[in-house]
């Protein structure tokens, strides 16, 4: 099947949203998906074969954090560089893809930092309070397991390098474009490094479940004026909390 110059870049944007998908990945990304009405998260399942795990899944994310239970987790080393390669608006959120050398050491396991995106409101939850926008870190090792960095983002003093991801986003849908070089992913990580951890999906169709989530225990603060610019394009494309199904969530500290 040719597919039009519109669907082509949904198919390269989800990709980069999906790093595991191949050429099946590929195919579901051609079926509309949104967060709204028909297309809406609780029919993503009914798209495709690819995309059933959003309603069959049984680890599926994000979910409500609450009844943790601390636990001796390594520190997460992480070795961001201080700049981005690229930004590109994907029709379903702002993504900012990684420069080289970015990554993240877990258990003696190294992941490279692929790119990161926002999502409006958070899409995870604490004790069921919402936050105005959540930001993810999307990591892969070399056997392909993910691993997503999670942080949230609360209204209060301006961050600079989402200021700038602001300022410079492509106002359409369309291919990734040259980063500003003040847009440092490390920005947008809050001063203590405590976080929780539990086995999930991806938030996005076809929602494999192949995500080992870290969500950083204290939020981020941003510009109120950021999150309403972020808005205007995308106002809601958050998934809502699925059922944690008795997995434990696990707290640093």
């Amino acid at each position: 099947m040719k597919l039009d110059r519109r669907n082509t870049l949904k198919a390269l944007a989800g990709l980069a949203l999906c790093p595991l998908c191949g050429p099946a990945g590929f195919a579901a990304e051609t079926a509309h998906w949104g967060y709204e009405g028909e297309h809406g998260p609780a029919h993503w399942g009914d798209m495709d074969a690819a995309s059933k795990v959003c309603t069959l899944g049984s680890q599926q994310s994000p979910i409500d954090i609450d009844h943790t239970i601390r636990a001796e987790l390594a520190p997460l080393e992480i070795k961001w560089a201080p700049q981005a390669a690229t930004i590109v608006n994907n029709g379903h959120t702002i993504q900012v893809n990684a420069a080289p050398g970015s990554t993240l050491s877990l258990g003696g396991d190294t992941y490279k930092l692929l790119q990161f995106h926002f999502h409006r409101p958070s899409e995870h939850t604490v004790d069921g309070q919402s936050f105005p926008m959540e930001v993810h870190f999307v990591h892969q090792n070399a056997a392909g397991g993910l691993a997503v960095v999670g942080v949230l983002m609360k209204t209060g003093a301006a961050n600079p390098s989402f200021a700038k991801v602001i300022g410079t986003m492509p106002q359409q849908e369309g291919p990734a474009v040259p980063a500003d070089a003040a847009i440092d992913p490390n920005a947008f990580l809050p001063k203590g490094r405590a976080y929780y951890r539990y086995t999930g999906s991806l938030t996005t169709p076809p929602c494999a479940e192949t995500v080992e989530w870290l969500l950083m225990t204290d939020p981020v603060e941003v510009a109120a004026t950021d999150v309403a610019g972020f808005a205007k394009l995308y106002a809601m494309n958050a998934r809502p909390v699925q059922k944690a199904n008795r997995r434990f969530i696990l707290r640093s500290g």
